[in-house]
């Protein structure tokens, strides 16, 4: 398993364990919930793997040129590893109520998968290869979507930990 992909597993991972159901769907006002955090994580491991299967079914990589707009995002949020806050989530990745308890049960399940077609379409295509489109980023290679993923989890499984924090505050 990619070395990424493995530290993302474990601190999302980590950052819900031992969280119970109401602890996981506690809210502050006009917020996600834990829950929500979680389920919005899993739907990007998701589509990412239904997007890499569409290139493997295509038999070629899916990726379009990227727009200046495009690299400049890639290289703040891939590069630097800064994912800019306050922005909404894509509609496809926002919660839908999915229950909590399978959403933490699979999501390690999901990275794993999401490691293995990543892997397979890198093979296939070249490591250097822009490979599918990012609904905000644009166009990735392999190793791209790998830094993506981690710089976005962590992003939200330090979400997950202030929300955990300020629930105990609340109680």
């Amino acid at each position: 398993m990619d070395a990424r992909l493995k530290e993302l597993k474990q601190a999302v991972e980590s950052a819900v364990e031992g969280m119970s159901s109401e602890q996981l769907n506690w809210r502050p006002a006009a917020k996600w919930s834990a829950a929500e955090v979680l389920e919005h994580l899993y739907l990007t491991y998701t589509g990412t793997i239904r997007g890499f299967a569409r290139v493997m079914e295509a038999g070629k990589p899916l990726a379009i040129r990227a727009s200046m707009r495009q690299r400049a995002r890639t290289f703040v949020v891939v590069g630097l590893g800064h994912m800019p806050e306050g922005r909404q989530a894509p509609g496809a990745t926002q919660p839908r109520g999915l229950p909590a308890q399978k959403v933490r049960s699979e999501v390690g399940a999901k990275i794993v998968e999401m490691d293995a077609i990543i892997a397979q379409c890198e093979s296939r295509f070249g490591r250097g290869s822009h490979l599918l489109d990012h609904p905000i980023l644009g166009p990735l290679t392999a190793t791209q979507w790998r830094k993506f993923h981690l710089v976005h989890g962590r992003h939200h499984t330090k979400q997950i930990l202030r929300l955990r924090n300020n629930m105990k505050s609340v109680d």
